[in-house]
């Protein structure tokens, strides 16, 4: 009996151009080494940065690749709260990988409110009036809703205070320019528009302040060390503009 998957919206079946394309890469070097293989690995790692960066408008030097946006999402949280705590703005529909990093800033000492949401789900004009009231050290809002579809008004509340962006949901589905969005972090996963599983992105915006939460390496600007997986991310650069109008 054939069957029919109907849960793309969980993460998209990784397409057999995916796999192909992945498999020279499979065997790279670490990109780390000095050697012949290892710079090799190095450049195609590079120019997946620069091509995932192109198609999200951002600076090849912004973007950070991760095991996934669970990851991504907690280490931009947690790496730009800063010290002392201080005021952090969400939407009360955040993913549970933002919704628990919350509770670990809060735990911290961090005040975390939570803005009103209408009954389609979406930070109405109010709420923005009164975070920009609020002045916070840090706002967090998903571009679209993961269950929903509901698109927010990133872009708006992005003027209150520096922001952090879960578009997991939305790549690959809607149009996304980092630097136009005004975000300071924004995260993404690869298996959700039909790249591989095990991957993801951040993007953060050159200036900001963002703390490691991992240590032992000097990958990544120090910011993610470890080993960068670059068959994983060669075709996260291919598929991170699919879908884009």
């Amino acid at each position: 009996m054939q069957s029919i998957y109907l849960d793309a919206a969980a993460t998209t079946p990784t397409l057999e151009e995916v796999v192909e394309a992945m498999r020279p890469h499979f065997r790279a070097a670490n990109a780390a080494s000095g050697h012949h293989a290892g710079r090799q690995a190095r450049q195609a790692l590079e120019d997946a940065r620069e091509k995932t960066a192109a198609l999200l408008h951002a600076f090849p030097d912004e973007v950070i690749f991760t095991s996934g946006a669970t990851e991504a999402n907690n280490l931009a949280l947690l790496g730009l709260a800063g010290d002392p705590p201080g005021l952090v703005l969400a939407s009360p529909i955040e993913h549970p990988c933002v919704l628990e990093p919350l509770e670990r800033l809060r735990q911290r000492g961090f005040q975390v409110e939570y803005l009103r949401v209408d009954a389609a789900g979406v930070v109405p004009a109010a709420e923005l009036e009164r975070a920009a009231q609020l002045e916070p050290g840090l706002a967090v809002l998903m571009f679209a809703n993961h269950e929903t579809g509901a698109l927010e008004p990133v872009r708006e509340l992005a003027k209150c205070a520096p922001l952090h962006c879960d578009a997991a949901a939305a790549a690959g589905k809607v149009p996304i320019d980092f630097h136009d969005l005004g975000a300071t972090t924004l995260t993404l996963s690869a298996h959700k528009f039909h790249g591989p599983q095990g991957v993801g992105v951040l993007l953060v915006r050159r200036g900001a302040k963002l703390q490691p939460l991992l240590f032992g390496g000097h990958q990544q600007h120090a910011r993610r060390p470890g080993t960068e997986p670059v068959a994983l991310a060669v075709r996260t650069g291919d598929r991170a503009g699919a879908g884009r109008a």
